[in-house]
């Protein structure tokens, strides 16, 4: 239906089997290091070559508002998502203390946000100003929706240009754990109050409440689940978007892309749903404690590597997994071979041998 919208790289099979054989002459057991190598050996397939890098890295938070806020499904108010932009683009946030200890740049981009918030260091690439109450109708038009997932893959486009080789999502918003929670009640096919948690920790009458509300958005909306655009732009926000186009963009210009959490989960769900070879370019970091999180995994096929149960977003489980990457390649890139300390090397042997 969408397969114009994207057309995916695909993956280099002889770059794979030359970055796995490297890893097989590294002095340690085969496959050691576990998912660790197999990603390094997908990101080699994905950017054609074995000479894997993953610097410069950088962290996109999109920034977005919300009109379901209005519904009193959150314990803050939408000010806050201009408030914590604001902090992001000054270095000060939860997001940016990790990612300078990972190595990494942090853009906050206002994808949609309410306010406008004048700072140098947000990147403005506003559709709208929030979207509507998803409780009352379809938050957006499809195409502001399509907008938003083009403005994605630009930024993809535009941070290759500018030389980063490993891209994180990030999101800040309040009310969009509502919103990713109604979208993957749809188009997983389950009920609200299996996908549908606290949130930044709302009391048990809260959840209820907010539970009622996406239920109301779910029935209001004529809802197609066989069509994740026409979710995507009644159920969804700016940001959830946009980070559908992130991943579509990695897909394209042959970017890893780290997801975040479950609402960067939601939205690779919705990349994958239209163009199913961009998996390819996507790498799950960890299991946010969100009740749907590890079901969105599963259904994207993609295995985590960090649980913590973390739910802070911004973009700080994919930027936890950085560290490790960067560990993992330097075993790779400079760890001792079975030459260097003449031991034989392991041998791979076929199951049942």
């Amino acid at each position: 239906m969408y397969e114009t919208l994207c057309t995916p790289r695909i993956p280099d099979e002889a770059a794979m089997a030359r970055c796995r054989a490297r890893w097989d002459g590294v002095a340690k057991p085969l496959n050691g290091l576990g998912q660790l190598e197999d990603i390094i050996c997908r990101m080699a397939g994905l950017t054609g070559t074995d000479e894997v890098c993953l610097d410069p890295k950088s962290v996109l938070v999109l920034c977005a508002d919300n009109g379901v806020v209005a519904r009193g499904v959150t314990q803050s108010d939408a000010s806050v998502t201009a408030a914590v932009a604001r902090s992001i683009a000054m270095g000060r946030g939860n997001v940016c203390r990790m990612a300078e200890v990972a190595g990494a740049r942090v853009i906050p981009v206002d994808v949609g946000m309410e306010a406008e918030v004048d700072h140098p260091g947000i990147l403005v690439r506003k559709i709208m100003r929030g979207t509507r109450d998803i409780s009352r109708g379809p938050a957006m038009e499809k195409s502001q929706a399509l907008a938003l997932i083009r403005a994605g893959m630009e930024l993809v486009r535009e941070r290759k240009e500018l030389g980063d080789r490993l891209i994180a999502t990030g999101e800040m918003g309040i009310g969009n754990t509502t919103t990713s929670s109604a979208m993957a009640s749809v188009l997983l096919g389950m009920p609200p109050q299996r996908m549908t948690g606290r949130g930044a920790g709302l009391p048990p009458e809260k959840l209820r409440h907010k539970i009622r509300v996406i239920d109301e958005a779910i029935r209001v909306n004529d809802l197609d689940p066989n069509d994740p655009l026409d979710v995507l732009h009644k159920l969804g926000g700016c940001d959830i978007a946009a980070m559908a186009g992130v991943c579509l963009g990695g897909a394209r210009y042959g970017v890893p892309i780290l997801l975040d959490g479950f609402i960067s989960g939601v939205a690779a769900l919705v990349a994958l749903l239209v163009c199913p070879g961009a998996k390819h370019a996507l790498f799950a970091t960890h299991v946010s404690r969100e009740p749907a999180g590890r079901l969105v995994l599963d259904a994207l096929g993609l295995r985590p590597l960090v649980y913590a149960d973390m739910a802070l977003g911004e973009g700080t489980g994919a930027v936890t997994v950085m560290p490790m990457l960067d560990m993992a390649l330097a075993v790779y890139k400079s760890g001792s071979t079975f030459k260097d300390i003449q031991i034989s090397a392991y041998k791979r042997f076929s199951e049942g041998s």
